[in-house]
């Protein structure tokens, strides 16, 4: 990698991953509205709603979903190659396919779910490790956080 990409680099993906003063609230915000869109996509489909009528949800979904994710890619580019990113593209990948799923798009959603939980809930060393770097990516510390203990991973 030439100098130049590899400054550019360090720039979208710095480690510690950066952080600014509202990211917790703003995330808190952003992944609540996410999971009463998702809610609602999920009983729609599951209770036979018109697919037309969940629009405005689809569309609240897709929105928090993208805040989420550029929350994230704010903080490092490198979200993309970690646990919790992958997991996210796995989940973009299913979603693609849902209006052609016909009746098995319960089945697709209840995955997706599945998955939500699963990379949300994974143990630290999963979530936060990195595909490019063989190792999990260091966190930036917290306000309050107690740096005598040495760096977050």
């Amino acid at each position: 990698m030439t100098p130049s990409l590899r400054a550019m680099w360090r720039r979208l993906a710095p480690e510690p991953a950066r952080c600014f003063r509202w990211d917790r609230g703003a995330s808190i915000a952003l992944r609540t509205m996410h999971l009463v869109a998702i809610s609602m996509v999920l009983g729609g489909y599951y209770w036979g709603v018109d697919p037309v009528r969940l629009r405005p949800a689809l569309a609240l979904a897709a929105v928090s979903g993208l805040g989420l994710a550029g929350l994230e890619m704010y903080k490092t580019m490198h979200w993309l190659a970690l646990g919790k990113g992958l997991f996210v593209l796995a989940k973009l990948g299913l979603l693609a396919a849902l209006p052609l799923a016909g009746v098995a798009a319960v089945p697709l959603l209840l995955v997706v779910v599945v998955l939500a939980s699963v990379g949300a809930h994974m143990p630290s060393r999963y979530r936060h490790y990195s595909i490019l770097l063989g190792r999990p990516l260091r966190s930036a510390p917290k306000p309050g956080d107690d740096l005598s203990r040495g760096p977050r991973t």
